[in-house]
């Protein structure tokens, strides 16, 4: 269960790496990836499929990263999230945050049986501070209706 305390822990590493990041401005991982870093966070792109993301260099791997992440924000499909939260674990990542449409019941399991700090179900663009539209609006609407993470 995505807590407060789950959401924080993710938010406040200072690198992250991004899963799935796309060089398609229509996507939501190309917009996230951008607004991360823009929002000053080292934000490393991980897609096997692509050289660069934003002009900058992208990984195709999580062990091909050329640092060591705080942090992992998984934007792919469910069976690619299972192998890269066994990845995660394996490069002892502690903090993954699943972007809603990427958790997988075996993923999130994976990660409660390994301890990870998990948040899943939730979109990480409405917990930045003075989020954009229509990540704002989301963020209204779920906080009116009394179901944010407690």
């Amino acid at each position: 269960m995505t807590t407060r305390t789950s959401i924080e822990g993710v938010l406040s590493q200072k690198v992250l790496a991004v899963a799935g990041a796309s060089n398609n401005p229509n996507k939501f991982s190309h917009g996230a990836y951008k607004e991360l870093k823009a929002r000053g966070y080292r934000v490393l792109p991980v897609n096997p499929n692509a050289q660069t993301i934003d002009g900058d260099t992208c990984y195709a791997s999580l062990q091909a990263l050329p640092e060591k992440v705080g942090g992992l924000v998984v934007v792919t499909q469910p069976a690619v999230t299972e192998q890269l939260v066994q990845e995660a674990v394996s490069l002892g990542i502690k903090n993954i945050w699943l972007q809603q449409g990427s958790e997988s019941l075996e993923a999130v399991q994976f990660c409660q049986e390994h301890g990870i700090n998990l948040v899943s179900g939730e979109c990480i663009m409405m917990y930045q501070p003075h989020p954009s539209f229509p990540h704002s609006l989301h963020k209204f609407i779920k906080f009116a209706l009394g179901s944010k993470p407690k």
